[in-house]
């Protein structure tokens, strides 16, 4: 059994919660998600949380659902009540970004601006020009939406120019000596 499919999932106030058959409805004060998950796990609401239960207890082949299963709708009733948030930094002479409508132009040492189109459900800022805030309710897509930025640039291992997560440590490499 798992010890993370184990652990009840806490409903913060404000957050109105429907389980149906193989999905998870959550409302919350930043939106509405609907989260599914494997049939091999049901759901309970009692006192305020959510349990999660594997339908066949002695099937050990359904036991990798079950934490899964219980991740997944802890992270959609995070992202309906706080949200998520994915922060990038630009490093290189002359690379920026703005948002300008539904779309990020970067300018990252190519020939001509990279346009990024903004996805629904996610809301895009730039500091500065140089650090972009991702911010959304469902927790992969803003995940997938700040590494598709981070791969139009990735780091350069030996000047670390490009588009990195904020807090990346990188591992530089030695450049040729002309010795």
């Amino acid at each position: 059994m798992s010890r993370v499919g184990k652990k009840p999932i806490p409903v913060p106030n404000g957050v109105k919660v429907t389980v149906n058959g193989d999905s998870v409805d959550v409302e919350g004060p930043k939106g509405k998600l609907q989260q599914m998950f494997p049939s091999v796990v049901r759901f309970e609401l009692s006192d305020g949380q959510l349990h999660a239960q594997l339908v066949n207890e002695g099937d050990k082949s359904l036991r990798k659902f079950h934490g899964l299963a219980r991740s997944l709708v802890a992270n959609a009733v995070h992202g309906v009540s706080e949200g998520f948030k994915k922060e990038l930094d630009i490093v290189g002479i002359g690379y920026r970004a703005e948002v300008k409508g539904q779309t990020v132009v970067f300018a990252l040492g190519y020939s001509h601006p990279v346009v990024f189109d903004i996805p629904s459900g996610i809301d895009i800022t730039v500091d500065k020009q140089t650090h972009i805030v991702v911010r959304g309710i469902d927790r992969q897509l803003v995940g997938q939406v700040a590494a598709d930025m981070r791969s139009l640039r990735k780091p350069d291992p030996y000047k670390g120019k490009g588009v990195r997560y904020t807090g990346e440590v990188l591992k530089k490499k030695v450049g040729k000596t002309g010795a």
